[in-house]
């Protein structure tokens, strides 16, 4: 085993069993195990590809080691002297100089520190994405693993919020006939009173609450039967899970339509979607450019390929490709942690790349890229840690921080980015993210009716059909009226609009809509 790899592994799990969470690690392997061998993949959230254990226990497909090459039909491997790149993904793809198959690149170099602590003392919050068709096997799974009786879904409290509040004055007004009304500032008063009131009890959508074997429900919580129906599948904690999360085990089990769409995929093509390269420089093109989509740019207003792929395919996001043009995986993970944080594009990495103070490689994109940047700068480990954790929730730099900053030659301009950001990204969720946009992407470029289908398939909100059937002209009319109405559009409108900018992308390729019912599916290429 690689000196290296040792060293990573060893540390971890002095920090996991030594805090007694290697259990959280087993079950979350079986159940991530249980949904591949039934075909179905499941996507990681938040830290957890941070740990090389999970990577290593089939929990996660991130890999936070240093990037490296890997030839997985020899195991040889060569990890990286210098910085060169972010991602192993970036690294071209090289022959093994042992069995002279290919290796390919991987690798994100992400700090377990981020997961579990500089000390190994954060609960771990490992967090699953499963296929929408498949979550409910794998919530059923954990009565399998742990008993009909120490496995409850995790209740939530809905409470009064202050339109309501300020709803229920005027209510009360009203029936009983008040001679003379409250005044604007009694109401106010009144309504604040109310706020926070419970109101109503409801079903986390993906929360699993596990009671240890010795002990009883009761000890932590009255449980009750969602609606108040005794023959549903599940019981429900009575009490919201924040109020009893120090002392009980909780298992995020989310559904997410991505798994779905890897499963649909295989179905269709019979491509494992583990094999996608992430490196395909087509495939890489659509997010800067439409080159890897063969379509005539005259009659297409877009800039880049991304609509329809997630992560990436909305306006605000699309903007920011639009603006730094990516070439690498590493920088699609940047715009990813810039999209989802707070104060971390706009009015500050947006700024530096458009003043030219830096490039996108170089901005804070997520939060992991402040305690690695920093470690490069010269900064002690345990210091940038500390800085990475009031940074990401928030809470700025303290003068001491920044002088030891300055000590170590951290730019200016680094250090006034750190001071405005409110919240920011975890890495590994957003490579986890990445990964799946990429593959997508693979498909919308290389075989395109495959793509179109399972977007058409799981991923509209709304449907024009008759519209769509028509064809160019008749799509890009009714797009047009819905943009003239903006101000009187509804969401259905607006979800609509976002089905038919893909549909005319489609049909701009060579592709059509048919109802026929015996048409052939080879011949929707025009």
């Amino acid at each position: 085993m690689p000196e290296i790899v040792e060293k990573r592994l060893v540390r971890e799990l002095d920090s996991i069993i030594g805090a007694g969470y290697y259990v959280v690690y087993y079950i979350s392997h079986l159940l991530v195990k249980k949904s591949n061998e039934d075909g179905y993949l499941v996507g990681s959230r938040g830290s957890v590809g941070s740990s090389f254990v999970a990577t290593m226990s089939g929990i996660t497909e991130v890999n936070p080691l240093m990037p490296h090459y890997i030839c997985h039909h020899c195991q040889h491997y060569e990890f990286l002297d210098d910085d060169s790149v972010k991602s192993g993904f970036d690294l071209p793809d090289k022959e093994c100089p042992i069995c002279h198959r290919p290796m390919r690149g991987d690798g994100q170099d992400i700090p377990f520190e981020t997961f579990l602590g500089f000390e190994g003392d954060k609960v771990p919050d490992i967090d699953l994405n499963f296929s929408g068709e498949y979550q409910a096997n794998a919530h059923a799974y954990t009565k399998e693993v742990f008993g009909e009786d120490h496995v409850f879904r995790a209740g939530t409290v809905g409470t009064v919020q202050e339109k309501t509040a300020y709803g229920y004055v005027k209510g009360f007004e009203e029936e009983m006939e008040l001679p003379v009304p409250f005044s604007e500032a009694k109401r106010t008063d009144l309504a604040k009173g109310c706020e926070g009131v419970k109101r109503t009890t409801g079903q986390h959508p993906g929360g699993i609450v596990v009671v240890p074997l010795d002990m009883d429900v009761h000890d932590f919580t009255p449980v009750q039967y969602p609606a108040n129906n005794p023959y549903a599948e599940w019981k429900t904690t009575h009490f919201d899970f924040h109020q009893i999360h120090d002392n009980i085990l909780k298992f995020d089990i989310l559904g997410h339509v991505d798994p779905t769409a890897m499963k649909m995929f295989e179905r269709m093509t019979g491509i494992d979607v583990t094999t996608i390269p992430m490196n395909d420089p087509k495939t890489m093109s659509i997010f800067s450019s439409l080159d890897g989509l063969d379509i005539d740019s005259t009659r297409y207003s877009e800039v880049t390929g991304a609509a329809g792929i997630p992560e990436f395919g909305t306006p605000f996001v699309r903007g920011i490709l639009e603006m730094t043009k990516p070439k690498t995986f590493a920088e699609l993970v940047t715009i990813s942690g810039l999209s989802h944080g707070t104060n971390v594009w706009l009015s500050n990495a947006k700024d530096l790349i458009e003043d030219g103070t830096c490039k996108l490689n170089e901005v804070i994109g997520c939060r992991d890229d402040i305690m690695v940047d920093l470690m490069g700068y010269g900064l002690p480990p345990k210091a940038s840690f500390t800085i990475m954790e009031s940074v990401r929730k928030g809470k700025g730099l303290k003068p001491e921080w920044e002088e030891l900053m300055k000590e170590n030659k951290v730019p200016d301009w680094y250090i006034e980015s750190c001071k405005k950001i409110k919240y920011m990204f975890p890495k590994a969720h957003a490579v986890a993210y990445v990964m799946n946009a990429v593959r997508i992407a693979w498909f919308k470029v290389h075989m395109p009716a495959y793509y179109y289908c399972q977007y058409f398939s799981i991923r509209c909100d709304a449907y024009d059909i008759q519209t769509m059937i028509q064809g160019e002209e008749a799509i890009r009319k009714k797009m047009s009226e819905i943009k003239l109405n903006k101000e009187m559009n509804t969401p259905k409108d607006k979800a609509i609009y976002d089905t038919l900018e893909l549909a005319l992308e489609m049909v701009l390729r060579g592709y059509r809509f048919t109802n026929e019912a015996d048409a052939d599916f080879e011949d929707f290429a025009g």
